[in-house]
């Protein structure tokens, strides 16, 4: 028989570690019915008929927030067999919380106290077995990042299903007791037997969603009653009496060694959410993994993966011997110049080998070019930066595993709330690095409306890892490797957050009080390598799917468009690429570019194929300079890039591309999200506009501090940030909006 498990816990718990141990590769994913929140399924392993749901992380089930929305209407309408609620062992009172809402509701519950091996390591002890007797269910000691306790917490939830709940071990004051049973009187057989404690408990806190369903206006004078005698609101009446009960069992069951006492993470969060530390250690860490993954040890794999497996070839045995002759001919310049290929095992690169293959079959010239100079040449680009993304996406998923991207969340919070902001929206954008889909979609866990809009035009200005090769690009090729590149983009796109704030809060549109944000720091630990590295992969896979998808179907039509074209003989292949139909389409629109220095035709192409998938940038750009043998190998094509380039103008191009309207499958999130064409236009606009004043700032006034002469467009770039100026110091608009009907 099909059995269903709902894991239900805490936010940073560690339930969706225990997710991935008990179901391994046996998950996927989708998205909850009706809404854009990721949705975790999975098979436990070793069972075929069990299969496991990841809820969204709640602090309860009174539905103020979508999470909690999607967690309640699944447990109350699917009633799935069992429960196992995650419990953090090392914040057993606040979790708890949640365990005595989740036994109100009649369906077999399993605690899994997680964390128990942080709990022992601090010397504290907690008696398990008293902790079930007491909830009248049973409580497992697991530590799910080292996966102790798993496979025995996953069989206490299988002999559980089936087994009817007892009564919940939550007892209420008197007073508050009998309006409860008066309440079960009242709903009779509007709610099953099993739901009728939680319904009631519902109707006494006045839940507005269950009220819709279940009207019962004869509750509200017993409702009154209570909150007169106790002097408080029903809400906060339950609240309180829940955590009595919880503090009156919390000594029973814990043991604690050092009453007190700073733990480790104590010590930590003294130094990492300092009031003045935080944003120094905050930049530093954002400062060395975009250093490390971009300028060093990314930045050296990614050269041999460009030159070498995407360029001439490599050696594997033999390239100390090659080098050691290459030397001694570059210094003395007499003799022949020493092949690769006459020192050890020289492999040659992927077109090479490519090509190879097409000339052994004859295939027609056409034919070659379309796989060499398109394709080829197009994915290939985007490919070769795949190791830097690997590098950034390993620290990334470290950063998530070892607990410090919340206090990440918590200290942006104090910053952006001053700028209209709430912490909730620094989630979106944290997630918009690795991909700006998935950043747009959380969005919809922000309650505020206009919050939510103006998170939903901010989040794709972070760089995600579409954006990377392009970082990657300007870094290596036009500014020498400069170290500073990568992580100022990063704070370019969090500066342009907080400017946007800022100006937006002051419009009528959005203006008003930010979200509140509430966040549970969870105590740090160690990432588990396991978690980490199916993290990196599942990014790195996602974005090398839509290299071998939508860039390589562009890469194919930007080398149609620009090697055929109109000539004296009809239409056909061109021999120079300025005659080819997408120069013409090139032409047409550089001038739009031309105040922000990079007015070619090849740029302006590429800034316009970067819609379709940011990371056609890359891709358009090897194909156009590596069209037609233009270069032997990777690194020639690139240095013929550059040549386009100032340092100035090659900053204000990335700054433009990382900060624009974001690829469509980002646009129709947006779309989907903001659920009205007008604002769509209105945050496409906004976002065009800000990153064409940007990227004109920076080379309108770079180049001319840099020593450039005064011109119209040094004008335009003085009038631009004069007008950021006003829009930031301006007085408010007024009050906010009211909502309007599809909120």
């Amino acid at each position: 028989m099909a059995l269903t498990i709902a894991l239900a816990g805490n936010p940073n718990s560690g339930k969706t570690t225990l997710f991935n141990a008990l179901t391994g590769s046996n998950q996927f994913v989708g998205n909850w019915p009706g809404v854009t929140v990721e949705k975790k399924e999975g098979r436990l392993k070793g069972y075929k008929d069990v299969s496991l749901i990841d809820l969204p992380g709640i602090y309860s089930l009174s539905p103020y927030s979508l999470e909690e929305v999607i967690a309640r209407d699944y447990l109350l309408e699917e009633k799935p067999g069992v429960i196992l609620n995650i419990i953090d062992g090392t914040n057993l009172e606040r979790n708890l919380f949640l365990t005595t809402q989740l036994l109100d509701m009649g369906i077999p519950v399993v605690a899994a106290v997680n964390m128990i091996d942080v709990v022992n390591k601090t010397g504290d002890e907690i008696n398990l077995a008293e902790l079930g007797k007491i909830l009248g269910c049973e409580a497992v000691g697991v530590s799910a990042l080292k996966g102790t306790g798993v496979r025995e917490a996953a069989q206490a939830a299988i002999r559980a299903a089936g087994k009817k709940q007892g009564p919940s071990p939550c007892r209420f004051s008197c007073k508050v007791g009998e309006a409860l049973d008066k309440i079960g009187v009242l709903l009779g057989d509007r709610v099953s037997g099993d739901l009728r404690r939680f319904s009631a408990l519902k109707v006494f806190e006045r839940d507005a969603r269950l009220m819709e369903k279940i009207p019962l206006p004869q509750a509200e004078a017993l409702i009154l009653e209570v909150e007169k005698t106790l002097e408080d609101d029903s809400q906060s009446i339950i609240t309180e009496e829940r955590y009595g009960f919880i503090g009156e069992i919390i000594p029973r069951v814990l043991k604690k060694k050092r009453r007190g006492a700073l733990t480790l993470s104590d010590k930590i969060d003294k130094v990492v959410t300092n009031r003045f530390l935080a944003l120094p250690v905050f930049a530093a860490v954002i400062f060395l993994i975009y250093f490390v993954s971009v300028t060093t040890v990314g930045a050296w794999v990614t050269d041999w993966t460009n030159d070498g497996l995407f360029g001439d070839g490599f050696h594997i045995t033999g390239g100390a011997a090659y080098g050691e002759a290459a030397r001694a001919f570059a210094e003395s310049g007499a003799g022949e110049e020493p092949a690769p290929e006459d020192f050890g095992l020289w492999v040659p690169g992927i077109p090479a080998l490519i090509g190879g293959a097409l000339r052994a079959i004859g295939t027609a010239d056409w034919l070659n070019g379309l796989i060499l100079d398109g394709i080829v040449a197009g994915v290939g680009a985007v490919l070769g930066f795949v190791p830097q993304m690997l590098v950034l996406f390993f620290f990334l998923a470290s950063l998530e595993a070892c607990g410090y991207m919340a206090r990440i969340a918590f200290i942006l919070d104090r910053v952006f709330r001053r700028f209209g902001l709430s912490g909730r929206s620094f989630i979106p954008m944290l997630i918009s690095t690795g991909c700006g889909i998935p950043g747009v979609m959380a969005s919809r866990t922000i309650e505020n409306q206009m919050d939510r809009r103006m998170t939903i035009m901010t989040t794709t200005f972070m760089p995600c890892g579409a954006k990377l090769p392009i970082i990657a690009l300007i870094s290596g090729s036009v500014l020498g490797g400069v170290w500073w590149v990568a992580p100022s983009a990063y704070f370019l796109g969090i500066f342009s957050v907080v400017v946007s704030g800022l100006i937006l809060k002051k419009t009528r549109m959005f203006a008003g009080d930010a979200s509140p944000f509430v966040m549970e720091l969870p105590a740090y630990h160690f990432p588990a390598p396991g978690n980490v590295l199916r993290s990196m992969g599942e990014r790195a896979w996602s974005f090398m799917r839509k290299a071998g998808s939508i860039i390589l179907v562009s890469a194919a039509l930007v080398w149609f468009l620009s090697g055929f074209g109109f000539t004296e003989d009809g239409f056909g292949m061109v021999e120079d690429l300025r005659e080819g139909l997408l120069a013409g389409i090139g032409g047409a629109i550089a001038w739009i570019f031309a105040p922000l220095g990079f007015g070619t035709w090849e740029a302006a192409v590429a800034t316009l194929t970067g819609l379709v998938a940011k990371e056609n940038v890359v891709g358009t750009m090897g194909v156009l300079y590596g069209f037609a043998e233009v270069a032997e190998d990777g690194q020639q094509m690139w240095e013929a890039f550059a040549a386009n380039f100032t340092a100035i103008s090659a900053y204000a191009f990335l700054a433009f591309n990382l900060l624009c309207a974001p690829c469509f499958a980002a646009i129709g999130a947006i779309k989907r999200e903001m659920n009205n064409a007008k604002w769509t236009l209105f945050a496409l606009s906004y976002q065009t506009v800000y990153a064409y004043c940007t990227a004109l700032i920076i080379y309108q006034l770079g180049s001319f501090f840099a020593g450039g002469v005064f011109t119209a467009g040094t004008i335009a770039g003085f009038a631009a940030p004069a007008l950021l100026v006003f829009l930031l110091v301006r007085k408010s608009g007024g009050k906010p909006k009211p909502r309007d009907a599809e909120a």
